[in-house]
């Protein structure tokens, strides 16, 4: 996928990860521009990276945080886009791992949050990923006996979804999660 992302400065808060990794080459190759810290400009897209691998002692509320001081700043500029990228665990809880469960949901409910808020001139979206790679980059390898697709997905799979989310012509979606999970989240119940 292509989009023309000329003079974007994209920073990224969070968990730095592969996933995360592929998604910000990809937005410098479609024209944007990464933030190295020595910038004092306000981005025009701000990605929002939880870890993408079940963990104990997720706290989401310092990126949450973070989100809100953008979005504000990003308002009374006139405009800007955050994109959270979380786990596909923020719509459907994984018994294995119910307290990075409840993180995920709680930064899904944070993002909608923002998105109601800070409409229409700051667009709010989240991305919410399932098992990406071979091995296993992203998520948990228990959720591939779920996914309808069968098979893990890959780092082109995810990108292309950050690239939807930060086309300057989507202009219209906002307070939404795509999740990119091989149908995992839509199926994950039927076994159980």
């Amino acid at each position: 996928m292509r989009i023309e992302l000329k003079d974007a400065l994209v920073e990224l808060r969070g968990d730095n990860n592969a996933v995360v990794a592929a998604a910000l080459e990809s937005l410098v190759a479609n024209g944007a521009t990464l933030a190295d810290g020595e910038t004092a400009r306000l981005p025009d897209i701000l990605l929002l990276s939880l870890p993408l691998v079940p963990r104990d002692g997720l706290e989401v509320e310092p990126l949450l945080a973070a989100a809100r001081s953008t979005a504000e700043a990003m308002a009374q500029r006139g405009g800007g886009r955050l994109l959270f990228i979380l786990s596909a665990a923020a719509t459907m809880p994984m018994r294995r791992h119910p307290g990075y469960s409840v993180q995920m949901a709680a930064a899904l409910a944070g993002m909608r949050g923002l998105a109601m808020e800070f409409g229409p001139k700051v667009l709010v979206n989240a991305l919410g990923v399932g098992a990406i790679g071979e091995p296993v980059l992203a998520g948990d390898t228990a959720m591939l006996t779920h996914a309808s697709v069968g098979r893990a997905g890959t780092l082109q799979e995810v990108t292309d979804t950050v690239l939807f989310f930060c086309d300057p012509y989507n202009s219209y979606t906002s307070g939404q999660l795509l999740a990119v999970d091989g149908g995992w989240s839509a199926g994950y119940g039927r076994n159980f």
